[in-house]
């Protein structure tokens, strides 16, 4: 394995493992097994497990952004459908999940945005990025009719984060999708109207 791919393996079996036990639980030793990686690699690439799990958290949030792009971006449907689809590819990757993981983004906000001040000021900068998706892709919907002149986006945009995040977390709780699919309906039936 290359110097590169090796430091990806080892943040590619991070992410698998801080995903379904969190980032404390989530031991150095367990990843560079999983990974096949000796130890003194971990540390030729992170000076630290804080270090390591920002590098996480960075890979994530870039693949996750070209994923949101693709969805919000994509102009062969209307804005506000654009939206949709992307929830629901969301509710159908908890299905076929049996509503396990979530969002590593949303996860690790949970866990450490109380203890760790990097953890939580770089999960808030990928969350504000993502709002800005949301809310681009609304301007376009209120650019097209779709939405009032007078409708604002921020804090709609706002609301779906938040609202998206928070449905993900019951979802998970109870081990059924029907909180994020409410959502979606509400979302769609008495609020985006």
């Amino acid at each position: 394995m290359e110097k590169n791919e090796t430091r990806q393996q080892i943040i590619q079996v991070g992410t698998e493992l801080i995903a379904r036990q969190g980032f404390n639980a989530t031991g150095i030793d367990a990843v560079l097994k999983q990974a096949g990686v000796p130890k003194g690699s971990f540390y030729y690439y992170f000076g630290s497990k804080e270090e390591f799990g920002l590098a996480v958290i960075d890979q994530f949030a870039l693949r996750y952004a070209r994923r949101l792009d693709d969805y919000l971006g994509d102009e062969t449907l209307s804005p506000l459908n654009r939206i949709r689809r992307y929830l629901e590819s969301v509710l159908a990757r908890l299905e076929q999940n049996h509503c396990t993981k979530g969002c590593l983004i949303g996860n690790l906000g949970q866990e450490m945005a109380d203890q760790h001040e990097r953890f939580r000021t770089r999960l808030e900068e990928v969350f504000r990025s993502w709002r800005e998706r949301f809310a681009r892709c609304l301007r376009e919907a209120r650019a097209a009719g779709e939405l009032a002149a007078a409708f604002d986006v921020d804090v709609m945009a706002e609301f779906i984060l938040s609202g998206l995040e928070g449905a993900i977390l019951r979802t998970k709780v109870m081990k059924s999708p029907r909180p994020l699919q409410d959502f979606i309906d509400i979302l769609f039936a008495r609020v985006l109207v």
